[in-house]
């Protein structure tokens, strides 16, 4: 069995979508573009789709990973250009790639994000942050399933700076300040997401900005720990498939 891995954009009104109806979404539009889907055994068979570091619901993103089992080689860029076609917009597919050996999930280690507050104070958001990074830990509660959960959110945080943009809409009328934090946060368990590092902000500072952030997950991937920066998770499986040791054994025509 082939494995693809896929890399798709959660973008404008579609972030507000459940992972339960993209996951929906995402297996319609594999049936539509004609993609040899393999599909488990038992009673009750389902596709072998699987997703890697969701981003929450709310929550818009550039960098979303599923990988597809199929029982027929394909070729990666068709697979990429029909299953965009069926995808509803929003739902964007950006990469299509054959897996290599090791795990996605795995590779996921960091997560690259843009938090833009219109409205906001940038000398306050930036005291705020001067603050959180100066603490030795930030510990916030979130309501999970299991009911409040209390968390270290200031380990997880490696990088955090902030910006002043032009808030895109209301900009245009009302010229108002658009602050922008940017954060590359570690993954752990349990999770630190934005808005606990922004609860962190205004446990330490007071900082809270005058409406909801809209929040963009630029990248996730491995973290070089020379430089910090994002590698592509997918760039292990490119150099694979470059070298010869894998690739499409055939074709196959998705659409």
């Amino acid at each position: 069995m082939q494995r693809l891995r896929v890399r798709y954009a959660k973008r404008g009104r579609l972030r507000f979508t459940s992972h339960r109806d993209i996951s929906r979404a995402v297996e319609r539009a594999v049936r539509r573009a004609g993609i040899p889907v393999a599909y488990s055994a038992g009673f009750s068979p389902h596709p072998k789709i699987s997703y890697a570091g969701a981003a929450p619901t709310g929550v818009a993103s550039e960098a979303e990973y599923l990988e597809i089992g199929v029982t027929t080689p394909c070729v990666p860029d068709e697979v990429k250009s029909g299953l965009d076609r069926s995808l509803p917009p929003g739902l964007d597919v950006l990469d299509v790639v054959e897996a290599g050996p090791g795990g996605l999930a795995d590779r996921l280690e960091v997560s690259d994000w843009e938090v833009r507050l219109p409205g906001a104070d940038r000398e306050l958001a930036e005291v705020a942050a001067e603050k959180f990074l100066a603490a030795s830990a930030v510990d916030v509660e979130r309501l999970t399933k299991k009911g409040p959960r209390r968390f270290d959110a200031r380990e997880a945080v490696l990088r955090l700076v902030v910006s002043e943009g032009t808030d895109r809409t209301a900009a245009q009328v009302h010229g108002r300040p658009c602050v922008i934090l940017r954060m590359v946060v570690r993954h752990m368990t349990p999770a630190v997401r934005p808005d606990d590092v922004l609860t962190g902000l205004r446990l330490v500072a007071d900082f809270a900005p005058p409406v909801p952030p809209e929040v963009t997950r630029l990248a996730q991937g491995p973290l070089d720990a020379s430089t910090g920066a994002l590698a592509d998770p997918l760039d292990l499986d490119r150099d694979t498939t470059r070298g010869g040791e894998a690739g499409p054994a055939g074709e196959h025509v998705a659409g």
